[in-house]
């Protein structure tokens, strides 16, 4: 890690095509102007690190098909709850198998 110090309006290069400007200081606030092309992504740092948290917290979930099945299998308990109930009216034949 290289360390610097500089003033405002003095300014470093980063290779051929990026700058960083310190426009001021106020207390414990740097503000900083950064030049750079346009396919140079600059973030914050704690943008880094909660979309890296945010990826691996996706990764660790399951895949949407298991879902699915862990949410049928709720439906399915559901429905057989309702049917138990006497105000409820008998559930239609399935499609195609009538009486």
């Amino acid at each position: 890690m290289l360390i610097l110090q500089r003033k405002t309006g003095e300014s470093l290069v980063i290779g051929e095509d990026i700058t960083i400007r310190v426009v001021s200081v106020d207390g414990t606030r740097v503000r900083l102007a950064i030049s750079a092309p346009e396919d140079v992504s600059i973030l914050r740092s704690e943008l880094v690190v909660a979309a890296s948290a945010n990826r691996e917290s996706a990764m660790e979930e399951s895949a949407p098909a298991e879902l699915l099945d862990l949410l049928g299998g709720v439906l399915d308990h559901k429905r057989e709850g309702r049917s138990a109930s006497p105000t409820t009216p008998p559930s239609a034949p399935p499609e195609g198998k009538e009486d």
